[in-house]
């Protein structure tokens, strides 16, 4: 099991990861560790590959699991909060559940804070990042823990690259109208007459009301990595990989 270790200076009490799909049981095009439930794979193979994260994060609190619909719907963790309920979002400020997220060229962001009193993580698809998740998320953390923004870190971590990551008109368009900024994050590609979007840098942009944040970044793209990364652009039907916080 390969796995990757956000370059933040979070805590030494918060741990994060995101899977590769390097490791598992699943065959065929999700060969590896597939993770998700709802994309075609053996329903055995998803289950034995769930246990074997979660057997080598013995330490880490019960996964929970979301049913992701490119939504803003963000949700607290508690010890009741049931799988797969409809999120894209999910944070806790106590030890007793792991927020995970499942992406296969989609943005993982995750968010603490200097101090450590809480966890985030965020499934950033074009539509959520558009529509307002990391916003709403980092909102509803501060103005509930009472936070100061200069104190939060968070990580962008793999996702589908800004070199091939196309998009129509009306995407970039929505980002536009929200933000003209945005235009910066978009470039033209010539022979597709579309545009290749920067992720990352969009999601930056939505952090800029956010005084004093702390953002580090993955450079690995999901796309151009066919032997760690599952991608849904590159392949269609594939895997799904995860990226997961909790607070010891």
């Amino acid at each position: 099991m390969q796995l990757i270790k956000p370059n933040w200076a979070a805590p030494a009490h918060i741990h994060a990861y995101s899977t590769t799909r390097q490791g598992g049981v699943s065959q065929g095009e999700f060969l590896g560790l597939n993770l998700g439930q709802h994309v075609g794979d053996d329903p055995e193979h998803v289950a034995n590959n769930r246990l074997l994260l979660t057997n080598h994060f013995n330490k880490a609190p019960n996964f929970c699991w979301l049913n992701q619909t490119h939504s803003t719907e963000l949700i607290k963790l508690t010890n009741n909060t049931p799988q797969n309920v409809n999120a894209d979002a999910s944070w806790a400020d106590s030890s007793q559940r792991t927020c995970v997220v499942m992406t296969a060229d989609c943005l993982p962001v995750l968010i603490t804070n200097k101090q450590g009193s809480f966890v985030a993580a965020i499934h950033a698809g074009w539509r959520g990042l558009c529509d307002g998740i990391v916003e709403k998320t980092l909102h509803r953390i501060c103005n509930e823990l009472a936070l100061s923004t200069d104190d939060l870190l968070v990580w962008l971590g793999p996702c589908i690259g800004p070199e091939v990551f196309e998009v129509g008109d009306d995407v970039r368009d929505q980002f536009i109208q929200q933000n003209p900024l945005a235009d910066d994050a978009f470039i033209a590609a010539e022979t597709t007459g579309k545009w290749f979007a920067n992720l990352h840098q969009l999601t930056k942009l939505r952090l800029t009301e956010f005084d004093g944040v702390n953002i580090s970044e993955s450079e690995l793209c999901t796309f151009n990595d066919p032997e760690l990364f599952y991608s849904y652009r590159r392949d269609g039907k594939t895997g799904r990989l995860a990226t997961f916080i909790w607070i010891d």
